[in-house]
């Protein structure tokens, strides 16, 4: 690893010299174990730790097969699908993985007794299968994590409706919480040049979700002048969806859970926020039980904030305990746009409200690959900035899954891999410092969190 780290390093590294550069057998990867998966059997989500479940073992480097790259990971991130898998919930990810490696000769490589995770990352091409030509060994990328094979029509207008479509490092093996990763070529995207690993590694999974979810034809297709409700609007999911509504003109009603993550949209240049916990909203009167009273001081409140005009796209992923409240505040003619679901899957909603209003609900998951790169290019234009608000080791990923399990960070949290320290890895000094105080905003953020603990302390 050492030679890779090395030849990353020397800016006098060509191309021919990373291919020339011996690939390790092993690698040091964050995984699961196959035999751990009853671990947390009786437990409620939120006392299951992934600190507990999560392993930093030494992996065989996998064989390389067509259209595939090994890429050395200079830096990853922790996204929500690293919690579902360190806590084995809806369900174990091996049973992905045992599927997965059922389709051919080469996905069997994938269903292993260990799941290296992991959606993410920011890294350098070591080597390149057959069949692949764009990409080349020595350069730098970042990778999207979607997975499809295409080899059904289905998928060929939009690469997410592949039978076949899959989550790479949740619903594949040898992701990018570890310092080697297999990917598709069709993965790879540029390297944002003004960003060091660890904010290339941060906006990734979720920028692409966003953007699919909020600004594509086969989301929201937000507008110039829509009313856009965003919950978690300061979240790793959310601060993607509010830097797109900013930036496309439309106004972003930022619900948050905090007076300091109401500051970071303001900084994001929101105005409207409603901080959920200060005013108390209760959308379910117990657990069986939703609570309409809420839904509609709910509706009043944004219309406070609107000039009296309710919402035209609703940006969904709590999903149980807001969806009842989203549905109700849409518009006439509206936009319920959903994914993820962190606070449960089975939603419910009085349909009154949606179908004599006209609204749709939009099922949206990831992006295809045209939408990974039109929001990769965003970000590497300035445009859009990555959230990174803390960075931990790899030996930390635990420590990681556990903050976002828990909601106890801002924006992304990132991890080193084989980056040595945080800072590597900036090629236009001259855009970055044009974009410095966007690139620092959760920084400072959680920095100033951190301070007020210890003066709290």
């Amino acid at each position: 690893m050492k030679e890779i780290l090395d030849a990353i390093q020397s800016p006098d590294s060509t191309a021919a010299d990373f291919a020339a550069l011996p690939i390790p057998e092993s690698y040091r990867a964050v995984t699961v174990h196959k035999d751990e998966t009853e671990m947390f059997h009786g437990l409620a989500t939120r006392d299951k730790d992934p600190r507990k479940s999560l392993h930093l073992d030494e992996v065989p480097v996998p064989e390389l097969g067509p259209g595939e790259a090994l890429v050395a990971v200079m830096a990853s991130s922790v996204n929500y699908n690293s919690v579902w898998t360190s806590i084995f919930e809806p369900m174990a990810t091996f049973g992905f993985l045992e599927r997965y490696g059922k389709l051919s000769e080469l996905t069997r490589r994938h269903d292993l007794p260990y799941h290296v995770i992991g959606s993410d990352l920011a890294g350098v091409v070591l080597r390149t299968g057959p069949g692949v030509n764009a990409w080349h060994p020595g350069d730098e990328v970042v990778a999207h994590c979607l997975s499809v094979e295409l080899e059904s029509s289905d998928g060929h207008n939009d690469t997410m409706l592949d039978p076949e479509q899959r989550i790479w490092g949740f619903e594949t093996n040898f992701g990018g919480l570890a310092e080697i990763a297999l990917v598709k070529s069709n993965q790879l995207m540029p390297k944002p040049q003004h960003l060091s690993w660890e904010e290339a590694a941060a906006p990734g999974l979720v920028n692409s979700t966003a953007y699919r979810q909020l600004v594509s034809r086969n989301g929201a297709g937000m507008k110039q002048g829509d009313n856009v409700l965003i919950w978690g609007a300061s979240g790793g999911l959310g601060s993607y969806a509010t830097q797109f509504a900013l930036a496309g003109g439309a106004n972003p009603i930022c619900v948050v859970s905090s007076e300091q993550k109401a500051d970071i949209c303001r900084k994001m240049g929101a105005e409207a926020i409603i901080d959920r916990t200060a005013e108390g909203y209760r959308f379910w009167k117990d657990e069986h039980n939703q609570d309409p009273r809420e839904w509609k001081r709910f509706g009043k409140r944004i219309r406070e904030l609107t000039g009296g005009e309710d919402v035209d796209i609703v940006f969904e992923h709590p999903g149980r305990e807001t969806f009842g409240a989203s549905v109700y505040v849409t518009r006439k003619g509206g936009t319920i746009v959903t994914c993820a679901s962190t606070s449960g899957y089975n939603h419910e909603y009085d349909n009154r409200y949606l179908w004599m209003s006209l609204k749709r609900i939009v099922g949206s998951h990831f992006a295809n690959y045209r939408e990974a790169w039109e929001a990769n290019r965003l970000v590497a234009k300035g445009r859009i900035h990555p959230t990174l608000s803390k960075v931990y080791s790899l030996e930390e990923t635990g420590q990681a899954a556990y903050d976002v399990h828990r909601n106890l960070h801002q924006g992304k949290v990132g991890v080193l891999a084989l980056a040595p320290r945080e800072g590597l890895g900036v090629r236009d000094e001259e855009l970055r410092e044009r974009h410095i105080d966007a690139i620092n905003l959760f920084r400072d953020a959680s920095a100033e969190r951190t301070d007020e603990h210890s003066r709290d302390v």
